[in-house]
């Protein structure tokens, strides 16, 4: 039976674009479905819209970043690791930079640089690219090949790719279409929940500091029986909500997959490069030698002044009081704060404005050397539609091009 293509790829994301690419640039037939009018929509709205490329570590560093999952990438970034991902953008024209934290970036900090150079690489592959074309239904026929659905044409395939996403920014038209998909042909999908994703507090006192940034903060989620459930570090921005930035956009996976999230603890760390000793030590000899100074003073030299401020505040000390006279106890507490300072979470913002999705397709039923389903042959998956979701940083977009990848070479 002659099929209509040898492959669809069902959503026009990361994953979706490079499969198409170099799937088509084998010499496939190559159709890509996107239901928006638009490919590539997260990308352009990626990293403040300058799109985090990848992060400048090897290989190990990225499965790291996605915790136990992440073995599921080694053979994805031995076809198509970060060097092949810069290497790509490089040849279409788009030079990087890594910047301090390790994240990679267009020189221009636009991201329509990014989707443009890979728009062009798709045009020039051949692969068909259909906007404004959901998918409605998907089957698999006598002959082993798939008939897929759209609002105005059935078309065949030898080959089906679904690159949908999850359900993040569903703005972005990531609505979970490929879940459906992929339980039709009897995956498991694993329970999702938002990731990469600011998190709300039950702590009047945090939205007053809104627009305040600590650029080195440690974070801890703890359960309500004090265990600790993820900890991380990075810089931290205060908001109307609560607390969004890297550190905890980062802890947000375990406090979105918690049963009980309002049970929930948050331990900031406003000082993680010293101890609670050190920052003790700190307030008793700079105390003493700057009595006559504002005690919120002393303590702006190492911290923002609002957030001593609030820590005086929260210690019921008065926001005025003089530096001299400061007990060993009142010291202790302030340190305890600096080091140590709990708030009790609310949970977060959901997947509206989760930057990922933790959950998806069950990585048991796909071939990581190949992408395709263990159960239904023909069928592969890739991106953000698989359970896979690691830190902020890049991370993602290196998951969703390697798999992209590796499927764009067995379709």
């Amino acid at each position: 039976m002659t099929h209509d293509w040898d492959a669809i790829v069902v959503g026009g994301g990361a994953a979706g674009l490079f499969a198409a690419i170099f799937a088509a640039e084998r010499g496939r037939r190559v159709l890509l479905l996107e239901k928006g009018r638009k490919a590539g929509v997260k990308i352009l709205m990626s990293g403040g819209t300058r799109c985090n490329i990848t992060h400048d570590c090897d290989n190990r560093g990225i499965v790291e970043a996605f915790g136990p999952n992440g073995r599921f990438l080694h053979s994805a970034l031995a076809a198509f690791g970060p060097k092949d991902v810069l290497a790509f953008f490089h040849a279409e024209g788009v030079m990087t930079k890594v910047e301090d934290t390790g994240k990679i970036f267009p020189v221009s900090d636009r991201a329509v640089d990014v989707l443009d150079a890979i728009l062009r690489r798709l045009d020039r592959s051949r692969a068909k690219l259909a906007l404004a074309e959901p998918v409605l239904a998907v089957e698999k026929l006598v002959d082993g090949s798939f008939r897929v659905s759209t609002g105005t044409r059935q078309l065949t395939c030898e080959h089906l790719l679904i690159t949908t996403g999850g359900l993040s920014y569903p703005g972005c038209g990531t609505t979970g279409d490929g879940y459906g998909f992929a339980r039709q042909f009897g995956h498991t999908v694993t329970a999702t929940r938002p990731a990469l994703v600011p998190l709300t507090v039950n702590a009047a006192w945090v939205p007053e500091l809104k627009g305040i940034t600590v650029p080195h903060a440690g974070l801890k989620v703890y359960d309500p029986a004090n265990k600790l459930l993820d900890a991380r570090k990075g810089s931290m921005l205060f908001a109307h909500f609560g607390l969004t930035g890297p550190a905890p956009l980062d802890v947000s996976r375990a406090v979105s997959g918690h049963t009980t999230p309002n049970q929930l603890t948050l331990e900031m760390d406003f000082l993680p490069g010293e101890t609670e000793v050190g920052f003790d030590e700190f307030l008793k000899v700079e105390t003493l030698a700057q009595g006559k100074k504002q005690l919120a003073g002393v303590m702006a030299e190492r911290l923002p002044r609002r957030i001593c401020d609030a820590m005086l505040a929260q210690a019921e000390m008065p926001a005025d009081r003089k530096a001299a006279a400061l007990s060993k106890v009142d010291r202790q507490k302030l340190a305890a704060m600096a080091k140590r300072m709990r708030v009790p979470l609310r949970g977060t913002l959901g997947f509206e404005k989760a930057e990922v999705t933790a959950g998806g397709v069950s990585l048991d039923e796909v071939d990581s050397r190949t992408m395709q389903s263990k159960i239904q042959p023909g069928l592969f998956f890739a991106g953000e539609v698989l359970n896979l979701d690691g830190w902020i940083g890049g991370y993602n977009f290196q998951s969703a091009w390697s798999t992209g990848y590796l499927a764009g070479t067995r379709l």
